[in-house]
């Protein structure tokens, strides 16, 4: 067996492990993030859950880092007591990213985590299983439930050679993209293998796993090595480590092979993670903006390489040269070793460890100027700008640009490639990092709730017969942050849905949530395809739902965005003709009937103005059952663990 399915046997509950069936999978650990943190915790409260039955769960703050009024700190405090009543691990904020300091601390091979966070998955450079998923389902694996997915196949990535100078982890995962677009993983689970592994440290190793999501994949998965016990061993947890190997006569449902040494600096031009060209392709365009870090680059060598780049050197007045650490340790490290020093006297602008301008939460570029981010995703205004031009790229790419102002090749810098090794010692730093409380003391621990913090919606089951509006119309691509935005102005109400909604779908049609409000029984939303794709916020299905959405018909769904869907008892239906998209116009009335009875069908039609259109569904029986009664809150209520 590859390492893949070696995971999901020791951890599978139900189900075959034959691609596209459901199975349900045992979980090992939970991670969540404040800005979706906030609901799985009220979701917790409305279950009665006395304590977490996974074997560690983490609440990170991260994201909602900017305190301009009230609302940020409130959830913090709201974190911080739910985390103690519940028995959970709580990184407070400013600590870092989730992703990077949960590999530091809690990460060990052959394990299985979930986490409300699309890029859960960095943690499978560790040889875990782990898997982004909607906060309501993060919440049912504190509580005991399995996770449900439809088993993927394994794509086997074989890695030969040898990167050659300037050119990182980074571009490794640029080229996946490059080849395969930000469909190419869809059903499949990504797993590396090779001789070219030896040359890859395990944060390099992260950056290709954290931008696995964007290629749509279920998750992506490295072997436990020698690697990855040389870095549990730097975080003072050798004895975490296992070896976890690929069997040599393991099979993947589909291979493909990169040789390293034939790479080029690469570049994903706005506004999409698979539009990438080399980078010598567009050398010379200005740019306002450099920025290293997030979970995507997040380790020493990312930071370091930058630091040796412009040492020395000042980056032109022009350009916005932004350092957003990763962690606080890493941060601890880079001013040990002089590099953060190197970054000041540059000019760089040293903002605190976490999420930050890769949400859009601070460091947002000027207008229609061009951004170069070593951040995972540069959809439309997913930066805090509307008009925003953001490119993805290697730390190399990102500070050789900052020094010449213009998009460079860092090929032709000059000089020779800088060499950054490791550290020899590692700052290890458990301080910042609560632990969980007895649970007689975590009994007695009271909700802080600040007047921010709302309830859940409650919502009613399907009705028999749905006879609604077509009330948006989105294209190809929709990305979750065009569904519920991201940045500064909107986070801070990631836990008062009503006012949330809001906000939703603005980007593309900013009457939307007025006129969905103003129509009495509900509406459909017809797609495009890869629809939902990005992040696990379940806020892109649950505002929509609290906004009337009961049905999606799309060419196809982006993974965890379809789950989400059925997860607030919202209809996901795929056109059987993709044709069929076209001539579908705002204003057109969908009819089904005998709901939930049809769904016993793989195929059946609808009719839209009249006209009968087939369509397909791939709801399992459990799903069906939780599209029927509303939801899965609905469903639990019905389902106790």
């Amino acid at each position: 067996m590859n390492v893949t399915q070696k995971i999901i046997k020791s951890h599978l509950l139900s189900g075959a492990m034959t691609p596209g069936e459901e199975i349900a999978l045992k979980i090992d650990q939970t991670l969540c993030q404040d800005a979706t943190g906030t609901l799985v915790m009220l979701e917790l409260e409305a279950m009665g859950l006395e304590r977490t039955k996974a074997e560690t769960s983490v609440q990170y703050v991260d994201h909602n880092l900017i305190q301009e009024d009230n609302k940020n700190p409130d959830d913090h405090l709201f974190l911080e007591s739910a985390a103690k009543r519940f028995g959970f691990y709580f990184s407070r904020p400013g600590n870092g990213i989730s992703h990077v300091v949960h590999m530091q601390n809690f990460g060990i091979p052959g394990k299985t985590l979930t986490g409300s966070d699309s890029h859960t998955c960095a943690a499978g450079s560790l040889g875990m299983i782990a898997i982004g998923s909607g906060g309501l389902e993060v919440a049912m694996a504190i509580a005991g439930y399995p996770l449900y997915i439809k088993m993927p196949k394994v794509l086997g990535v074989q890695l030969t050679g040898k990167l050659p100078p300037w050119v990182s982890a980074k571009d490794i995962i640029l080229e996946m993209l490059r080849r395969y677009g930000v469909k190419g993983g869809v059903g499949y689970v990504i797993e590396y293998y090779g001789e070219g592994l030896k040359h890859l440290a395990a944060m390099d190793r992260h950056v290709i796993a954290n931008m696995g999501a964007e290629l749509g994949a279920t998750t992506t998965v490295f072997p436990s090595d020698e690697i990855t016990r040389e870095f549990l061993k730097s975080q003072g947890r050798e004895q975490d480590w296992v070896e976890l190997i690929a069997d040599k006569d393991a099979t993947y449902d589909k291979q493909v092979e990169i040789d390293l040494s034939t790479l080029e600096p690469l570049i994903a031009k706005p506004t999409s993670p698979g539009n990438v060209v080399p980078v010598a392709s567009l050398v010379g365009e200005e740019i306002y903006q450099a920025y290293v870090g997030s979970s995507a680059n997040p380790g020493y060598r990312d930071f370091a390489i930058a630091a040796e780049i412009v040492k020395g050197k000042t980056v032109k007045t022009a350009v916005s040269f932004d350092i957003n650490p990763s962690a606080r340790t890493i941060l601890e490290e880079l001013v040990r070793d002089g590099h953060l020093g190197s970054l000041i006297h540059a000019g760089a602008r040293i903002h605190q460890a976490g999420c930050n301008g890769c949400i859009g939460m601070g460091q947002a570029p000027a207008t229609d100027k061009n951004s170069l981010r070593t951040v995972p995703r540069n959809f439309p205004g997913r930066s805090g700008t509307r008009e925003d031009k953001v490119f993805l790229c290697s730390p190399e790419t990102a500070a050789a640009s900052a020094l010449m102002g213009v998009i460079t090749d860092p090929r032709t810098l000059g000089f020779d490639y800088p060499k950054v090794k490791a550290p020899s010692s590692r700052i290890v730093n458990h301080d910042c990092i609560e632990s969980p409380l007895p649970l007689e003391k975590a009994r007695q621990i009271k909700l802080v709730k600040g007047p921010n913090i709302v309830s859940m919606p409650e919502f009613e089951p399907m009705p028999s017969k749905l006879k609604l509006p077509v009330l948006l119309k989105p294209g190809d691509n929709v990305s979750t942050d065009e569904i519920s935005p991201a940045g500064a102005k909107v986070l801070p109400y990631r836990s008062n849905i009503p006012k949330i909604s809001e906000f939703t779908f603005v980007l593309i049609d900013e009457d939307y949530p007025s006129r969905a409000k103003k129509q009495q029984g509900g509406h459909v939303i017809i797609a495009g395809e890869n629809y939902g794709q990005g992040s696990s916020r379940e806020h892109a299905a649950l505002a929509p739902r609290y906004l009337g959405l009961r049905v999606v018909i799309a060419i196809s769904f982006a993974r965890i965005h379809w789950q989400n869907l059925i997860n607030f008892g919202i209809l996901p239906l795929v056109f059987k003709n993709p044709d069929d998209y076209d001539w579908v116009e705002l204003g057109d009335v969908v009819e089904l009937d005998n709901l939930p009875g049809v769904l016993k069908q793989d195929e059946f039609t609808v009719k839209i103005n009249g006209k009968a259109i087939e369509v397909q569904q791939t709801l399992s029986t459990r799903q069906k059952d939780i599209v029927a009664l509303g939801g899965l809150i609905n469903w639990i209520k019905k389902n106790p663990a």
